[in-house]
């Protein structure tokens, strides 16, 4: 699918409205698959990123997964170096990380994104990544 010379093989979807409070940017929606393990499309509108925020669960419940479909983007947990994210990029986030994802300042950026079923599965959101520390990455999309 082709949305502003933006390819990528699963749909864009709609404006994340439902969302948007938490991201800085426009973002976009699709969800693949319902049931136990909703699995969605998040697409990025270059500079766009997600807040700080952090999955709970137990029982092997919380952990996210991020798979880069298109694009490239970034993943970064607290404390640790951002992470290049390009297709074919998969990320695990550990249940009670707190982290941010989003586009590359130059870029678009699509991952599907699931969170694995458990006991206590919620998520928390928490402040957004700011115009200083989004302006620390590496530009042109550069890697970390």
């Amino acid at each position: 699918m082709t949305v502003n010379g933006f390819d990528q093989i699963f749909p864009l979807g709609e404006k994340n409205d439902a969302f948007a409070q938490y991201f800085i940017g426009q973002s976009y929606l699709a969800p693949l698959a319902s049931g136990s393990v909703p699995v969605s499309n998040v697409s990025f509108e270059p500079g766009c990123r997600n807040y700080w925020h952090i999955h709970h669960g137990t029982g092997g419940g919380g952990d996210q997964i991020l798979l880069c479909t298109a694009g490239s983007g970034w993943y970064q947990a607290e404390g640790e170096e951002p992470v290049s994210m390009v297709p074919g990029t998969v990320v695990r986030v550990p249940a009670g990380t707190k982290h941010w994802h989003g586009a590359k300042a130059d870029s678009w950026f699509s991952h599907v994104a699931f969170i694995t079923p458990g006991e206590g599965v919620s998520n928390e959101w928490l402040e957004p990544v700011t115009d200083e520390v989004y302006g620390e990455l590496p530009k042109n999309g550069a890697t970390a």
